[in-house]
């Protein structure tokens, strides 16, 4: 009566390295012909090529290797929350601490400050 279903084929996905291979056997081609029809526009044109590759790799680098900029972090207590920071200035005596400086709205002319180490979150 009823037959068992046979589970659907999926397609396989080429592989990448298929891909490469391609790509390298077509480049061969193109210099094999640049250096048929000229040797010195052969030439050329694998110095061109190289100085791009070592451009790119160099721009590739500089960007992947910068630094992420720091993560704002500020203390947190009753008196300071929703208040403007007025500025945050590393103290001269303890190395490593922060001077946050907030202006207190009920009290003009007068801040609130905290000294805290240095947070460092990655």
């Amino acid at each position: 009566m009823g037959g068992k279903k046979k589970p659907a084929i999926e397609p396989e996905e080429p592989s990448r390295a298929a891909g490469a291979c391609v790509l390298v056997v077509l480049a061969g081609v193109v210099t094999a012909v640049v250096f048929a029809v000229s040797t010195d526009a052969g030439v050329i044109a694998l110095w061109a090529v190289g100085l791009f590759a070592l451009w790119r790799a160099a721009r590739r680098m500089s960007d992947s290797s910068a630094t992420p900029p720091p993560k704002e972090w500020r203390p947190s207590c009753k008196r300071c929350t929703g208040q403007e920071l007025l500025s945050v200035t590393p103290s001269e005596t303890q190395k490593g601490m922060m001077i946050y400086s907030y202006a207190l709205t009920k009290r003009p002319g007068h801040t609130h400050l905290h000294i805290v180490e240095e947070v460092n979150e990655t």
